[in-house]
């Protein structure tokens, strides 16, 4: 897991550990206080079209730069909901967790 700060935020983020299907998360804190959880899911219609071989971390090494740019611009914007952005093969779509009726998964 690799950790990084942005303006008074301490930004933690990686692979969910054993998945069998693409998770990435950015845990968000501010001192001790864990203020959100940002997260990429790619659905597996999507993945070959991030990655041919269908590597998680090819995709992450691609990718990670602009999902960090997107994790600093909810920062900026003062968003600290629980957020997906999910990638499928019709495109990409931002979902409030907190939002939801039941709970997202991809399991």
């Amino acid at each position: 897991m690799k950790s990084w700060s942005y303006k008074s935020f301490e930004i933690k983020e990686g692979l969910k550990p054993e998945s069998r299907h693409f998770r990435y998360f950015y845990s968000v804190s501010e001192g001790s206080e864990k203020k959100c959880r940002y997260c990429v899911w790619i659905e597996d219609d999507a993945l070959a079209t991030h990655d041919p071989s269908r590597d998680f971390e090819s995709i992450v090494s691609r990718y990670s730069e602009q999902w960090k740019k997107w994790v600093m611009d909810k920062i900026d914007g003062s968003d600290f909901r629980n957020v997906v952005l999910k990638y499928s093969a019709e495109g990409q779509a931002e979902i409030d967790l907190e939002a939801m009726d039941g709970k997202l998964t991809m399991d």
